[in-house]
């Protein structure tokens, strides 16, 4: 036996042993990937606008012969039903085991965004919609379903999840993130990220760092914003999932910030994620961003000189394909433009992950590895009940003063059901769904899965109601032809039910999703005409908006007499929706995002300092939201009564802060609330958030019931990074902060102001990052 499969051995001695053995061509393949889609059997396998960057430089036996250190997506490329996925990941890792020198598997890595990317598994809703639940736990629950199914059919690692913060609710890729709180996605990411890893999967955080701020809110453009902002909304939700979540990998943003590519970013990918957070997982590139250094930033004259910069500042693992990292980086390796030690320092992190993979012992085989003859069930009924347990308390009750909600087929016996959102299950789904990632390219092949609509599942929950089905428009385009009979539907019915919103898909191919980034936040196509001559008949209206971003609903909401935004809430969408309409279920979910008034007056997010907020007499614009970050009512209310501060209220700059109130279910219903604590620093030594969240919790109660909630936040949370240059200070400062507690960031139902004494502080990585 080798020693470098001997598990008695330690984790370091069996990596040194390896790489004494290994000649130059065998690490550097260890550095690259390999993505077998020549053999997708259609015509057009071309999955982005970029794909030339993507491609492999030679075929499967020459991208092989030496090794390799991933298999890019062998599940997510086309559609394959779990056995066939095990005999083409077998015979590839047999490949690699039987045909190399010194037989070492790859990693193999897919998509999880919304679920394990391949044909037939469950799609969970989008992440945005798992920040809407606020709830750690549901979502850790979730990423372990995800990593077991993975990690059943042998898959390593997962690329997600996405933790970048949204900053223009225009970016196509809003439904891929947590929202526009720091603290909120680093939580929600971190709980997603644990529950991953639990199953010996690999967990990726993404895009490192800045992509959801790229200038004009456009897929791979610049990031224009400085250095505070990346340290104090940008990294610490990564700075979370490392400190507090331990993940595996990291993979770079496009974009690059101040004209420096996060891909060749020493102080980024070194500095920052390595020595100040003791970062010890794995880097990989997003696909063909090395290669992008040459063609789309122009910081590299080559391909070679690529793959040094890209090594150089902390690169590890080059994907899709070996591109950059085969034979440009051995060039520069050649002209001792690279020190050797760089390779290896790489290589050596590959490896470690492998043999913490179980990937480099003794007893592995690629057979057991992908279960091969164990069945295996991508979608079973436990996972089904979970992806709607999400959705259901993912749904956010925006308004219900009509009180036309929920729906009662004593009151409306017959509602007309509207809108392109209404019959089609297509839109309940993320862009890295693989119904819609995938299957578009494979016209008339079927889901693999049950997508119930929202009319199949209302009509299954309501039976008492009869429901008048009417299109009325398509999510995108200009035809108004299906307006009229909408109309006349909406004419004769007790209520309207309109479902509106948005068709994930890939560059283009849809509404929301990757690349496809929006001018305004207006409803697509027609939408909003639909919705305004289903209000012009005088029918109550019930609006339910199924979208990826949030659109502007001023003008339409107020005349609503009841108002829902759920996003995109997966393949149990239809019926998590109709028991939340029907009132089986009662909603909790609370914005992540804010839901603008008008389309062109994007509010930005809700972390502004006061010059951020709307002054009226100093500009016309006003960029108040319609609806604030943590909004969201129920069916039943909630009271907030006797806040308590600990300690008087004065707390020394290293101390916790103690905060609690009763919360009572001044209802008639049973519901959840989701009790918020919000901060203010009214006088700092740089503008500051007016309010920035910086405790939750979630509690149940029966109607009259209550409970003491109660919140310990250390000061350290309090911090920010100060200096007129972005000198990269974190401090803690004495003096006054303002707690707010509430419902929402615009409902805030008592406050009070406590002293932080003592020395101004220093903090570094080591500073307390959660509330407990």
């Amino acid at each position: 036996m080798n020693p470098w499969n001997d598990t008695s051995l330690d984790a370091d001695e069996r990596v040194k042993a390896l790489m004494a053995e290994m000649t130059r061509a065998e690490k550097l393949a260890q550095l690259g990937s390999y993505w077998a889609k020549a053999n997708v059997g259609n015509g057009d396998a071309r999955v982005a606008p970029i794909e030339e960057a993507l491609a492999a430089r030679s075929g499967e036996s020459a991208a092989l012969a030496h090794g390799i250190g991933h298999l890019t997506r062998p599940y997510g490329t086309r559609p394959l039903t779990a056995e066939e996925g095990r005999a083409e990941l077998v015979r590839l890792q047999r490949l690699l085991i039987d045909g190399t020198r010194l037989g070492i598997p790859a990693i193999a890595h897919e998509e999880c965004l919304t679920g394990f990317a391949a044909f037939g598994a469950t799609v969970y809703p989008t992440p945005l919609a798992w920040a809407a639940t606020f709830d750690t736990g549901l979502v850790e629950e979730m990423g372990a379903a995800i990593g077991r199914d993975m990690a059943s059919v042998g898959v390593h690692q997962g690329l997600a999840p996405v933790l970048d913060v949204v900053r223009d609710y225009r970016w196509g890729r809003v439904e891929e993130t947590l929202g526009e709180d720091p603290y909120l996605t680093g939580l929600i990411g971190t709980a997603y990220v644990r529950g991953v890893q639990s199953q010996g999967v690999v967990a990726t955080l993404k895009h490192f760092a800045g992509h959801a701020a790229s200038r004009g809110a456009r897929n791979h453009a610049p990031v224009s914003i400085g250095a505070r902002e990346m340290a104090d909304v940008i990294l610490p939700p990564f700075e979370m999932a490392v400190r507090e979540g331990a993940v595996g990998s990291v993979m770079n943003t496009y974009t690059d910030q101040d004209g420096v590519p996060a891909c060749a970013d020493q102080s980024l990918l070194t500095g920052v994620l390595r020595d100040q957070w003791g970062f010890t997982g794995t880097v990989v590139s997003d696909y063909g961003s090395i290669a992008f250094l040459r063609t789309m930033h122009r910081v590299a004259a080559t391909e070679a000189d690529a793959a040094r910069l890209a090594l150089t500042a902390g690169m590890d693992i080059e994907l899709p394909n070996t591109r950059c990292y085969g034979d440009p980086l051995a060039q520069q390796l050649d002209e001792r433009q690279v020190a050797p030690e760089l390779l290896d320092r790489a290589v050596e992190r590959v490896l470690h992950q492998k043999l913490q993979l179980g990937l480099l012992d003794a007893d592995y085989t690629p057979e057991a590895d992908a279960g091969v003859g164990t069945p295996v069930d991508l979608d079973p009924p436990a996972n089904r009940t979970l992806a709607r347990t999400i959705a259901e308390r993912s749904v956010v009750l925006l308004a219900n003063e009509g009180a036309a909600l929920p729906l009662d087929g004593a009151r409306t016996p017959a509602i007309a059901l509207i809108g392109p959102g209404a019959d089609d299950s297509g839109t309940f789904l993320g862009c890295y769904s693989f119904p819609n990632h995938v299957l578009p390219k494979y016209p008339g092949h079927p889901a693999g899965l049950a997508l119930p609509s929202l009319r199949e599942a209302l009509t299954a929950e309501l039976p008492d109601i009869t429901f008048t089905y009417e299109q009325g428009c398509t999510v995108s385009g200009n035809d108004r032809s299906g307006l009229p009979a909408a109309v006349r539907a909406a004419a004769s019915a007790d209520l309207a039910l309109v479902v509106v919103g948005d068709r994930s898909g890939m560059f283009g191919n849809g509404t929301s999703g990757e690349g496809c980034d929006a001018p305004d936040l207006k409803l697509p196509g027609v939408q909003v005409d639909l919705v305004e001559e289903v209000l012009a008949t005088g029918t109550p209206v019930v609006l339910l908006v199924v979208s990826g971003r949030p659109y502007a609903l001023g003008g339409l909401a107020e005349r609503c007499a009841a108002v829902v935004q759920a996003f995109m809430p997966g393949e149990e969408g239809g019926p998590a929706l109709a028991r939340v309409l029907s009132g089986r279920v009662s909603p909790s979910g609370k914005l992540p995002v804010q839901i603008p008034a008008t389309p062109g007056s994007n509010p930005g997010t809700y972390l502004n300092p006061p010059l951020g907020r709307y002054s009226e007499g100093i500009s016309v614009l006003d960029n108040t939201p319609l609806y604030p970050f943590g909004h969201g009512i129920s069916y039943t209310s909630f009271g907030y009564e006797d806040l308590h501060v600990a300690d008087e209220g004065r707390v020394p700059t290293d101390g916790f802060i103690e905060v609690s109130c009763l919360v009572r279910n001044t209802g008639e219903r049973a519901g959840r609330e989701i009790v918020q604590l919000y901060y203010d620093d009214p006088v700092a030594q740089v503008a500051r958030p007016t309010q920035q969240l910086v405790a939750f919790d979630v509690v149940d109660l029966e109607p009259g019931a209550q409970t003491r909630v109660t919140f310990r936040v250390h000061a350290d949370q309090t911090s920010y990074t100060k200096g007129a240059s972005g000198d990269g200070q974190r401090i803690v400062e004495p003096g006054t902060i303002r707690l707010m507690l509430g419902s929402s960031s615009g409902d805030i139902r008592l406050s009070a102001d406590i002293e932080l004494t003592g020395p101004q502080r220093r903090v570094g990585a080591d500073r307390h990052l959660t509330h407990s």
